[in-house]
């Protein structure tokens, strides 16, 4: 990947367990088949077909169109294990866990639903009740995983202190960074980026002396990487703290914080999402909250004096955040919200740029990784109500589709959110935008 772009971001389990191979494999499966399998909806037209429901984005209408096949036929394993994906792309657990677990007993060799119960679990913070399905998978990363989760003494994520704590960010670029301590040693700078697990450079893990309980091999970009799995006794934001919580860690090109140092690790959606979390860039701090009744009701007393614009939240791919964006006018459509794009506002691929009549700059190309990318800067990018035009993209090949299952209309990313305020409600399942 380009340098700008996140050289660290090759933990993201998703990319590197699901898009890279499947890219490789050079098809997409059924959405929610198995090979050789038939899909849930064979002979369907399009307007009713939920697995091309789900491929465009159309979540709500795929889940209905995957419960009318559910009432012609109950032990539909393919339609079951549709809705419980769709269910887990908004944490609704109970139902995610219903359907997915179902679909496995009538599909024992349905591993992809073996990993999507295993999300479901870990999102719950219940990392003993994933392990099992990890290990079914028979892929060495799930394993590695299992092993990991099932090494950790109870329940992840254990909260104390406040319910509330407020973060100034070190900088803003090359991307928001906080000081958050481990084991309750020296605070260290941590990058924050949505489109990212919760890792650290292997020096950080050497210095506050963390054991590895497993490890991974993947070759990302055609190089050898040795990711090492664990968890921290404690992990403290501010006033916030947090016990055993999973880490992974490896060799990590960071890029230089303005003071010249490296940053510790980096801070994703694998940890935000166990708050109301807000990126708020023009005040330059990150406020979590806790999940409770009460900071859900102060969000909203909030987002109502400010008038922020309030849009849907999905998770997909087990840790980037998913709203409704345009680009010029294309749109509203699904859209990530990735946001270690450094330098970066828009990311789309080149059929969707020209889609939306976005000019690409084939004369100035630039390599990401093994990919090539080309310079594009839409007269108009938006999320709601929050505009934004002539802000810089690339246009490439990104694995979007075979990473989350659907297309989206690109991913909006750093040099975007600037001037604006972000909170991932996580309680709620909502996105609140707010420009300054």
């Amino acid at each position: 990947m380009d340098e700008r772009r996140c050289d660290f971001s090759v933990d993201r389990r998703a990319f590197l367990r699901r898009a890279s191979l499947t890219a490789a494999a050079g098809a997409l499966l059924p959405l929610t088949g198995g090979a050789g399998r038939a899909t849930a909806s064979a002979g369907k037209t399009a307007g009713t077909d939920p697995d091309r429901l789900f491929k465009a984005g159309r979540f709500s209408a795929a889940d209905r169109a995957y419960a009318t096949l559910l009432r012609k036929d109950p032990a539909n394993a393919q339609a079951l294990a549709g809705r419980g994906r769709i269910a887990l792309l908004s944490n609704d657990f109970r139902d995610a866990e219903r359907f997915l677990t179902r679909a496995i007993e009538l599909a024992p060799d349905d591993t992809f639903s073996m990993r999507q119960l295993a999300e479901c679990f870990v999102r719950q913070n219940q990392v003993a009740r994933a392990a099992p399905l990890l290990r079914g998978t028979g892929d060495p990363a799930d394993a590695a995983y299992a092993v990991q989760y099932t090494g950790m003494a109870g329940p992840s994520y254990r909260m104390e202190g406040a319910n509330k704590t407020r973060l100034p960010f070190v900088c803003v670029d090359p991307l928001p960074s906080v000081r958050a301590s481990i084991n309750g040693g020296q605070a260290k700078s941590f990058l924050i980026d949505t489109g990212a697990t919760l890792a650290l450079h292997s020096t950080t893990a050497q210095e506050v002396g963390l054991r590895a309980l497993a490890t991974s091999t993947t070759h990302p970009a055609g190089q050898t990487l040795t990711t090492y799995h664990g968890a921290m006794d404690a992990f403290r934001l501010g006033g916030i703290g947090m016990r055993n919580v999973p880490v992974v860690w490896y060799d990590l090109r960071m890029p230089d914080l303005p003071d010249g140092s490296k940053p510790a690790g980096v801070i994703g959606t694998e940890l935000l999402s166990h708050f109301i979390a807000t990126m708020d860039y023009a005040a330059q701090e990150l406020v979590l909250r806790r999940k409770t009744p009460a900071q859900v009701r102060e969000l909203w007393r909030e987002t109502g004096r400010t008038g922020a614009d309030r849009l849907p939240l999905w998770i997909a791919a087990d840790h980037v955040p998913c709203s409704l964006g345009g680009v010029n006018d294309l749109g509203p459509r699904v859209a990530s919200l990735d946001t270690g794009g450094m330098g970066l506002g828009i990311m789309m691929t080149e059929d969707n740029a020209k889609k939306a009549g976005v000019a690409i700059d084939y004369d100035h190309p630039s390599d990401q990784g093994p990919m090539k990318a080309y310079p594009i800067a839409p007269d108009r990018i938006s999320l709601g109500r929050a505009v934004g035009g002539k802000i810089p993209g690339v246009a490439g090949p990104w694995p979007w589709l075979s990473m989350f299952g659907f297309d989206t209309i690109g991913n909006f990313t750093h040099e975007f959110f600037k001037r604006r305020a972000i909170t991932f409600d996580y309680a709620s399942m909502h996105l609140y935008i707010t420009t300054r």
